[in-house]
């Protein structure tokens, strides 16, 4: 089994609608694949996400209600094999913590893979309008498609 982590900064945008797609990929494809997100703030620890993005997420028929935020630890490269950060802040606060090479290769930012090597960042939507939730959810979308079934 693939346990794959999610991760940007308060865990209430990004990284829960992250979470969310592929817990329905996983569902409809039968994929033997666990599926977490975390924040490396902790600023909102165990809150549900940003209402905007639940509400963006159901329209795509995604439910993300039973989601609550959590910290990112340095435990987490020891239960997850893949780790995708949203952008470069979260990658350089994920990476500080790594004390091994192994930790290291278990992370990369989600957009790598969509767009291989071009180290796209996944914009964070929490101050803009609805335009960006959905600009947010395609980009991510896309990039979960890719991991559960490339």
């Amino acid at each position: 089994m693939r346990k794959i982590l999610m991760v940007c900064l308060g865990n209430i945008c990004r990284s829960p609608l992250a979470e969310g797609i592929m817990l329905k990929l996983i569902s409809e494809h039968q994929l033997d694949i666990q599926v977490d997100s975390a924040g490396t703030s902790g600023y909102h620890i165990d809150e549900a996400p940003d209402k905007r993005t639940i509400l963006n997420a159901y329209e795509h028929k995604i439910d993300l209600t039973d989601l609550r935020a959590r910290q990112f630890t340095i435990h987490d490269f020891d239960r997850f094999d893949e780790i995708y950060v949203m952008d470069k802040s979260n990658l350089k606060n994920v990476l500080v913590l790594t004390n091994n090479e192994h930790h290291l290769s278990k992370v990369d930012l989600l957009l790598n893979a969509s767009h291989p090597n071009q180290n796209k960042e996944v914009p964070d939507p929490y101050f803009g309008d609805e335009k960006g939730f959905e600009h947010v959810f395609n980009l991510i979308h896309h990039a979960c498609l890719k991991i559960a079934l490339d």
